[in-house]
């Protein structure tokens, strides 16, 4: 698969007669083209490419080769090949760069040891990610591409079997600690906009052996102790909180939107973290994508997006590729009112199907799921400038515009005056919400 073309750093070329994936419009044929994706058309007062700030997710595009737990894996890439863990993680990281650059995008985003085999010490750690980390240094300098942000793998190694931050063992959560900082380190020293926490194991399987509350508190003051040290080591950028309810956990504590604002409120850590939502994991807490965005938007924390979605005969997390223009024109509508995202893109935390073995699935996956956000961004603007949808919202509320229902609002109203009012006014006469008139104009420009 690998042919011999080098560049400076010494790389080989994994994907061969695959060139930089352009914009071609609607009517190509190319499937290895952008149809809506024309990163600098202006939208919105922003070019497509500032929206969504695209990035490419380490974890499964270079490092999932299609296991599960009814078998091995089915992808034998070749950038996998070597058995040092420094020459494969160059290797790997070379494949990433030629990937990134070929489908044009501006970012790229990891855990920690995505990047390189963990050591079998902290120091071994930490002199790995050193190590790509300067080789890192070298191909963003090369491309041009950006890190959008970084974050630790705190779930997956055995130590963790029962939480990092919130784990019952001191000995488990300072391991955790040592490791979100390498991990703050590197993000650091590769200019990342943004740090990310998912707590994959930061929950319980059963009550009867759990002490939630304590287990909360020392939650809270791990996230503590890791905002202190960025911010006193020159991070300026954000930190996102991931809501996912379940799965590895029985019940994680950052169930959703609102369990993980509520957290944030009650120890005093909303006004330095924000929200990275996924699709996956809010139809996992039976939200919808777009519920969960309007949640963080009205809390003034939506920070990220992780793109993907759910089988919806599955009650798991199936990381798939996005591809219901529909559900994202829905999402792009909430995004474009809140004003954009707050620091963060979109990442595709999506994986391609374990029997998707060739190379080139990876480039027709996330070329359909950037075409699908920017095809649902085009109809969102459409929807909002040239259609009567923000007025027939208004609408609905114009009795809270004026008289009583604007004095209510402005809490100039008591009970007592309420009930006199329903007194005076008598049964209120029923007004159709018109969820199937909104649901055609949708329809009209999706």
């Amino acid at each position: 698969m690998a042919n011999t073309i080098h560049t400076t750093l010494g790389e080989t070329e994994y994907f061969p007669g695959i060139g930089r994936i352009r914009y071609e419009g609607p009517d190509t044929d190319n499937p290895l083209a952008y149809r809506f994706y024309d990163e600098s058309r202006v939208v919105a007062g922003k070019t497509m490419r500032e929206h969504f700030k695209f990035a490419v997710a380490y974890w499964h595009t270079l490092c999932g080769t299609g296991g599960d737990p009814f078998g091995p894996g089915t992808k034998a890439f070749p950038w996998l090949r070597a058995t040092d863990p420094v020459q494969q993680a160059k290797d790997k990281m070379d494949a990433a760069f030629e990937f990134i650059t070929k489908l044009g995008l501006p970012y790229y985003c990891f855990h920690d040891f995505d990047l390189i085999a963990e050591g079998d010490t902290l120091a071994e750690s930490e002199r790995r990610l050193h190590t790509i980390g300067d080789y890192a240094r070298a191909k963003m300098a090369a491309s041009g591409v950006r890190l959008l942000w970084g974050t630790a793998n705190l779930f997956s190694h055995p130590r963790y079997m029962n939480g990092a931050a919130t784990n019952p063992d001191f000995a488990a959560l300072v391991q955790a600690g040592a490791q979100v900082k390498m991990a703050l380190d590197l993000t650091i020293a590769l200019g990342g906009e943004n740090y990310v926490f998912w707590g994959g194991r930061e929950g319980y399987q059963s009550l009867l052996n759990t002490d939630m509350k304590r287990e909360l508190d020392h939650m809270a003051r791990f996230l503590d102790a890791a905002k202190d040290y960025a911010r006193k080591n020159g991070f300026t950028g954000n930190f996102f909180i991931e809501p996912k309810p379940m799965d590895p956990s029985k019940h994680q504590y950052d169930f959703d939107c609102a369990t993980v604002i509520g957290f944030l409120r009650e120890y005093g850590l909303d006004k330095d973290f924000k929200l990275n939502v996924e699709v996956n994991h809010a139809t996992l807490a039976l939200h919808s994508f777009q519920h969960e965005l309007q949640v963080a938007a009205n809390a003034g924390m939506l920070g990220s997006i992780d793109a993907n979605r759910g089988d919806y005969q599955n009650g798991w997390d199936t990381d798939q590729f996005p591809n219901n223009v529909y559900e994202i024109t829905e999402a792009m509508l909430v995004i474009l009112e809140a004003g954009g995202l707050q620091g963060g893109g979109v990442n595709f935390d999506a994986k391609t199907r374990r029997n998707s073995t060739d190379p080139d699935d990876l480039f027709h996956a996330h070329i359909g799921g950037i075409d699908v956000f920017a095809r649902a961004l085009l109809a969102a603007d459409a929807i909002l400038e040239k259609s009567a949808y923000r007025q027939l919202r208004r609408e609905r509320y114009a009795s809270f515009d004026s008289g009583e229902g604007q004095a209510f609002e402005k809490g100039q109203l008591s009970l007592e005056n309420l009930a006199e009012i329903a007194r005076r006014n008598g049964e209120p006469a029923q007004r159709s919400g018109k969820q199937e008139m909104f649901e055609n104009l949708l329809n009209r420009f999706v």
